[in-house]
């Protein structure tokens, strides 16, 4: 997102976890914007209906809105902290801003911990699991997107006197929540279609209003 010549202010990316019991809400600003988002959509295509091997169909038919899987590269450093004397860089390095994505991937250390208690007291038979956070990806006004986190891995690249990394760079694999994923009263719902939404009104303004001028050929009758 770059800006222009009259400085305009630049856009940052982040990750936003919201407990929907608490509605505590966890931002994460990319400290730099990742230099790529690497997208990919699996079309949700139904399986053919049951019949004779090579049975013709009139059309094909969605399921649901594609399966679509972002992989963006975040760099982490505290070179500026440093320089300014931040004591949290001067003392943990870049800890805590790894942590704060690391902990997305876990349950709350409480919930853990009463869970156990409960089952030693017999009064559960069996961990029901945990909530994960609902988690956002946000890439400016037109992609504010639910997602997954699916791979997460760390390459932390310099340290400190006392091992903390300074530098490091965080891969994310997540896959996008949709409507087909949770129900219509969900968060998520409503925040895919907005997505979705914006697309089809994007690709309203990409759209060639006459196909034929500009591919040199008349179209056959009906298209």
């Amino acid at each position: 997102m770059p800006t222009t010549s009259q400085g305009a202010r630049l856009l940052k990316g982040a990750i936003i976890a919201l407990d929907l019991v608490t509605s505590q809400k966890r931002t994460i600003v990319f400290q730099y914007n990742p230099a790529t988002v690497s997208r990919t959509l699996q079309p949700p295509v139904m399986e053919p209906s049951s019949g004779s091997q090579g049975s013709r169909t009139l059309s094909y038919r969605y399921k649901g809105a594609p399966v679509e899987t972002l992989n963006v590269d975040v760099d982490i450093n505290a070179t500026d902290q440093l320089e300014k004397g931040d004591t949290n860089a001067q003392q943990l390095g870049i800890n805590p801003q790894l942590s704060v994505l690391e902990t997305l991937l876990y349950p709350k250390s409480q919930d853990v911990e009463l869970n156990d208690s409960l089952l030693d007291q017999g009064q559960i038979e069996v961990a029901s699991g945990y909530d994960a956070p609902f988690t956002l990806f946000v890439w400016g006004p037109q992609r504010v997107l639910p997602v997954i986190l699916t791979s997460f891995s760390i390459n932390e690249e310099i340290f400190d006197g006392q091992l903390n990394p300074i530098v490091a760079s965080v891969k994310l694999g997540m896959r996008a929540v949709s409507y087909s994923d949770v129900v219509k009263d969900h968060k998520g719902y409503t925040l895919f279609m907005t997505y979705q939404k914006n697309k089809e009104r994007l690709a309203q303004l990409g759209l060639t209003p006459d196909a034929g001028r500009f591919l040199g050929f008349n179209l056959p009758i009906g298209i």
